[in-house]
């Protein structure tokens, strides 16, 4: 493979023009695709096989032109008078008044004229009463136990709070999905709430409709990959001493990101794309793009001090630093593929695009980045305002202060292996505590809207109204004049579970054979209380559908989010078998060695745990005060898992195959492990500090997903990156000496030779390093 790519890299080098026109070509045509033919990008949260799922299908078959709890584009608006008053008292009244006409008005709105809470309670109330009163009346029952009962219905589920203080008012916009509503809508619904606040009236809203989808909206991700970007810019700027050398990296990132997002746009003429794939790809494609030029152009400099000609070194950096490349893309490609055996299409969706975005990461590396250096011939580490200059030992060698850490680490190397696993196994615990659930209005920052209305609701309603449950009640098996009865015995059968605050019948379809009925939980929808009703439920279901003959079915989003949370807790098992799996069999064809792919999985696993550790801490305790404690997103696990082995294993790819080329090339297992650092070490750790700059950046969003997301990422690459790859693999690499390239020799026999550190290659400087290694043996 390095000869291949070696002629690749003085290929792209010298034939720069037409390099360049191919990739100028390839974005244009795509862009002309994506301007010209592209549809608009779906939001379909749903998961096929789960309960819920099962459930919101029998619905719609029950009662034809229901949606999805999921699509629905819901807004309540809660409207609060001062202690002591109520919303029928002035002015609230008029302000609440003028504030539902003004809603009318608001682009996008239902036909469905809305009404006040507090006329809106008192027609509902008649309705249910009414109804009730007279269906006891012309059956005989008892009248007054049916008043009872029809007053606790109405009681449930009134927009008007007991003491009549506070109120909602509930409309969904009419959108297929929350993800179309117009910004312009948005900012209606604030400025006609901003106009009904005053004389003491609080005003707030929540709701999928004012949120933008269950994932909550994009907004201020520019802004976060900005911050990145500048930060990245600084750190190569310092690693080169080179304004123009810290620009090339951004400059052919950029295009690679430019065309994988564009490429997106483009295939939803042909194909259907979930709207959450290009911002996964954006995240991952622009860290992995500067990474991956990063390593070509600092290997491309370090043979510049060997060799005059700038076509022979970019040769063997495309060669070897390029192979490592190739590797360490193929990881993260698969560990970001396999996200689509969870069985959920949007992390499916996710994990493809950002797979897409590596490969072209990788393309770019190859051929974009010899290219432009092809360009700029000498004039690439121009603009210097540092001179690289390192210190050099007796035999010629660079002393740099990778070096010197790696010789420190030779000194006691179980001691930093004990110190590693000691410490981040003391950052794990908090992950025994983890609570994995969705993001809801309860749990949205505290100076927010949603948060406000939320904290209202749950304060005069009962925590349980946030997280209704509503159940499907098949009665087509049943007979006409027993479905009835079937169905109040279902409602009986909800209503004794511990943890339900009132289950009550919604309604029947024309022909009665399917009812719908609501339970109102008595914790709210982060609360591991409604999952464990959820899960007593159904667990109890079986009995109740065989006594009345009915088939029944739990959705709401409530529920679609729990099972969410569920599927991906058990399909995370396969994936890891599937990931480290795969991965350890392409490390074994990069090391050819055992023991090295071994080490490099234990220390994944041991980064990926104290990063669950500190999320958990950090997140969901709220340790440091820095952000609120809240649930930890139910898919971030596994996000963190699929993206961060991928990237482990480029800084293990890219520190490792100098440590193995040091030791082809005939150095002592000690001296390759320096070697290894005094060519990597300076490198890696950039490398590390861009991509944490680039996660990190997203920590000042406010959205609490990205925010976690960034968190976690970034952690996990300081981790990985500075405490197992830096700490724990150099030392145990001095623990397992030349046992490290342990490989049993029918296996060696079958593995193909790949040459990733560039054996075939000449190198004629290598000879006189092994010459001066091989003295002290020597003599």
């Amino acid at each position: 493979m390095a000869s291949l790519l070696y002629r690749l890299g003085k290929t792209a080098y010298r034939r720069w023009p037409v390099v360049l026109v191919a990739w100028l070509l390839a974005l244009g045509g795509v862009a002309t695709v994506a301007s010209t033919m592209s549809q608009p990008m779906t939001d379909q949260f749903s998961i096929p096989g789960i309960p819920s799922e099962t459930a919101t299908e029998l619905q719609q078959e029950l009662f034809p032109g229901s949606g999805s709890a999921i699509d629905e584009a819901s807004v309540t608006i809660v409207v609060a008078a001062p202690e002591g008053d109520t919303l029928a008292d002035e002015p609230y009244a008029g302000r609440v008044t003028t504030l539902v006409d003004e809603l009318g008005s608001v682009p996008q709105m239902p036909d469905d004229p809305l009404a006040g809470p507090v006329q809106a309670s008192a027609a509902m109330e008649e309705q249910i009463v009414g109804a009730a009163v007279q269906r006891a009346q012309q059956s005989g029952g008892d009248v007054a136990a049916a008043r009872a009962a029809a007053e606790a219905d109405a009681a449930a589920i009134s927009p008007l709070s007991a003491d009549g203080r506070v109120g909602t008012i509930d409309f969904a916009f009419d959108v297929d999905t929350p993800t179309d509503v117009d910004a312009a809508t948005h900012d209606a619904v604030e400025e006609v709430m901003e106009d009904a606040r005053g004389d003491g009236l609080q005003v707030e809203a929540y709701g999928a409709g004012i949120d933008g989808g269950p994932g909550g909206g994009e907004e201020g991700v520019p802004t976060a990959e900005l911050i990145g970007i500048g930060i990245a810019l600084v750190v190569l700027a310092f690693t080169f001493g080179s304004l123009v050398a810290a620009g090339l990296p951004i400059l052919t990132a950029g295009i690679g990101v430019a065309l994988g997002v564009t490429g997106f746009t483009a295939m939803t003429a042909f194909v259907e794309l979930d709207s959450s794939t290009p911002l996964l790809a954006t995240m991952i494609g622009l860290g992995v793009g500067i990474d991956y030029a990063l390593f070509i152009l600092a290997r491309y400099r370090t043979e510049l001090d060997h060799t005059d000609d700038r076509e022979e070194a970019i040769g063997i950096a495309v060669g070897t630093a390029g192979s490592a490349v190739v590797f360490a893309g193929l990881t993260v490609v698969i560990a970001l593929a396999a996200l689509s055996l969870t069985g959920i299409p949007f992390l499916a969706a996710m994990g493809w695009g950002a797979a897409g975005t590596v490969i072209i990461a990788v393309l770019v590396a190859l051929t974009l980045v010899p290219a432009v250096l092809g360009i700029l011939k000498s004039r690439a580490f121009g603009l210097r305002f540092r001179r690289h200059e390192p210190r050099r030992d007796e035999a010629g060698k660079v002393v740099n202060g990778g070096v010197r850490w790696a010789r420190l680490v030779g000194r006691a190397p179980l001691a930093f292996a004990a110190l590693v696993v000691v410490a981040l196994g003391a950052l794990a615990i908090p992950a025994s505590t983890m609570h994995l659930a969705f993001p809801s209005d309860s749990t949205a920052p505290s100076d927010t809207t949603q948060r406000k209305a939320a904290d209202l609701v749950n304060e005069s309603f009962g925590e349980g109204r946030l997280a209704p449950m509503l159940t499907v009640i098949d009665g087509r098996d049943v007979a006409a004049e027993d479905r009835p009865a079937a169905y109040q015995e279902v409602v009986a059968w909800a209503g004794g579970h511990d943890g339900v605050d009132h289950a009550q019948l919604g309604g029947m379809n024309e022909d009665g054979t399917g009812a719908l009925m609501l339970i109102t939980p008595a914790h709210g929808p982060d609360d591991t209380a409604t999952e464990d009703l959820l899960h007593d439920l159904r667990t109890t279901q079986s009995e109740i559908e065989q006594t009345t003959g009915t088939t029944i079915g739990i959705t709401g989003l409530t529920a679609i989010q729990a099972d969410v949370s569920e599927r991906i807790a058990d399909v995370l098992p396969a994936y890891l078998a599937v990931v480290i799996g795969l991965a350890f069999l392409i490390l074994m064809l990069v090391f050819r060695s055992i023991l090295v792919p071994l080490t490099a999985t234990l220390g994944f696993l041991l980064s990926v745990m104290a990063t669950l550790g500190a999320t958990v801490a950090v997140f969901q305790e709220g340790t440091f005060g820095l952000f609120e404690g809240q649930p930890i997103v139910s898919f971030i696990p596994i996000f963190l898992i699929g993206l961060v082995f991928g990237l482990a294993m480029d800084y293990q790819v890219f520190l490792v195959t100098r440590i193995r080329e040091a030791h082809v090339h005939g150095a002592s297992y000690r001296e390759a492990v320096v070697d290894g650092f005094r060519n990597s070490a300076r490198v890696v750790t950039a490398a590390a500090l861009i991509m944490i700059s680039v996660f990190g950046g997203f920590m000042f969003m406010p959205d609490p997903i990205l925010q976690s997301m960034g968190f976690a990422l970034a952690a996990a690459v300081a981790f990985d990156a500075f405490v197992v790859r830096m700490c724990l693999i150099p030392a145990l690499m001095y623990l397992m000496g030349e046992r490290a390239w342990w490989l049993p020799r029918w296996l060696d026999r079958i593995l193909p030779d790949i040459d990733v550190e560039g054996e075939n290659l000449d190198r004629p400087h290598l000879d006189g390093d092994r010459e001066r290694d091989a003295q002290p043996v020597q003599a």
